[in-house]
């Protein structure tokens, strides 16, 4: 499973991505953030999932499950809205062809609140970036 968050201080801003790898029984085994520059809050949720499964790859899984706090990209990658914004749209669909890699795969999204690590990696490394 991996909780991935992605946030922009504006909305175009200083963005950054926040991932974390848990085994089965919840415990983290790994974790990621990065500062992407300038961007949007859903360019920054997309790049957090596919940072999120490039770790799921790097650790051997074969399965994956992906959690959010953002309900439209969680409702695109399930095919249930449509990605209408052009920027969205290559995103998408490099996450919908890594996905592909995968056996199995799920996507849902949770109250920010259960995905606490992952906001709280964001934050680093926006601060972290200035």
């Amino acid at each position: 499973m991996v909780h991935v968050d992605g946030g922009a201080r504006g909305n175009p801003g200083p963005a950054a991505v926040g991932v974390v790898a848990t085994d089965p029984d919840g415990g983290a085994v790994a974790e990621r953030k990065a500062y992407i520059g300038v961007a949007t809050n859903n360019v920054a949720e997309y790049r957090a999932v596919l940072l999120g499964l490039e770790l799921a790859r790097e650790l051997g899984a074969s399965e994956v499950e992906v959690v959010n706090d953002s309900e439209l990209v969680a409702r695109q990658i399930e095919g249930r809205y449509k990605v209408k914004n052009a920027g969205l749209k290559p995103l998408y669909l490099e996450t919908m062809r890594v996905l592909r890699e995968f056996e199995t795969w799920s996507v849902r999204s949770v109250r920010r609140e259960s995905n606490k690590r992952a906001d709280e990696l964001v934050n680093e490394a926006l601060d972290a970036a200035g």
